[in-house]
């Protein structure tokens, strides 16, 4: 405040003091103190009014400086995100390239078997028109073995070689399953020469039928022994005939089928065996 408006508050006091608050003189100094303090006062309001604009420009600027912070963080965060998932989108471009290529290669070796399928069956037809004279010549000469061999199991032996010319008429069948069947029954006729084996059948002996029972010896020996175990007897190969035997060889001829019936553990025995004709 200065020297004026400190007079000037002075002398509103003593006209206070001195009840000249009536007067022309108090009035004119009460309007100039009263413009004096106004003019004092807005200053100082000014001044409190354009501190708080700054605060508040300031705290505005804060936030939107956080708000930009944030939006860039989240950028960053996305950025990094898709860049993880282009670096694995990647890695499975690779691994999908290398199983691609593993494929191919199948799919090529695919296509090799088609082509190879293929051909084979166009050659299908000229396959079975080989195939079935052959099998045809395999039953035949398996009639004649069977006629010819060592007469045990024959009416087994020729029901089969029976069946399968009847299959051989068959369009019901295909020729695979023929030479099959055809195949199988030459090699139960192989496993005969290897195997020992006792079942019953009848037989003529001395103008009368018996019941004897046989024993086989793959294909070397034949031969049969009443069910009492009196009459006794062996294939003659080289004659076409049954050969009555002596007693003497009546108790090996038991053991054998007993052997054979698996009642008794293999042992070495003596049996007549017909010697191999010369070649």
């Amino acid at each position: 405040m200065n020297v004026q408006n400190k007079r000037f508050c002075s002398l509103q006091i003593e006209h206070i003091v001195k009840g000249n608050f009536m007067g022309p003189t108090f009035w004119k100094a009460w309007l100039v103190a009263g413009m004096a303090a106004t003019a004092i006062a807005l200053p100082a309001a000014g001044s409190a009014q354009s501190l708080d604009q700054i605060l508040q420009g300031q705290q505005a600027r804060t936030r939107l400086a956080q708000e930009s912070q944030e939006r860039v963080d989240n950028v960053l965060k996305q950025t990094r995100s898709l860049e993880d998932q282009f670096k694995v989108t990647l890695k499975e471009i690779d691994g999908l390239k290398v199983y691609n290529t593993l494929l191919g290669l199948q799919v090529d070796n695919q296509n090799l078997k088609m082509k190879q399928l293929r051909e084979s069956i166009d050659q299908v037809e000229v396959i079975n028109r080989q195939i079935v004279p052959i099998m045809m010549q395999m039953i035949e000469g398996l009639e004649q073995f069977v006629e010819f061999d060592v007469p045990f199991l024959l009416e087994e032996r020729r029901d089969r070689v029976l069946l399968l010319q009847e299959l051989m008429e068959r369009d019901d069948v295909t020729v695979a399953e023929k030479f099959r069947v055809v195949t199988e029954a030459y090699q139960i006729e192989q496993d005969y020469g290897t195997t020992i084996e006792s079942y019953k059948d009848t037989i003529q002996v001395d103008d009368r039928t018996m019941q004897v029972d046989f024993l086989r010896i793959g294909r070397v020996a034949l031969m049969y022994q009443s069910e009492d175990g009196q009459v006794s007897g062996a294939w003659d190969q080289a004659n076409g005939q049954w050969q009555v035997l002596g007693n003497e060889y009546k108790n090996q001829i038991r053991k054998a089928l007993k052997i054979a019936t698996k009642q008794m553990a293999p042992e070495l025995i003596i049996l007549p065996v017909s010697a191999p004709e010369a070649g």
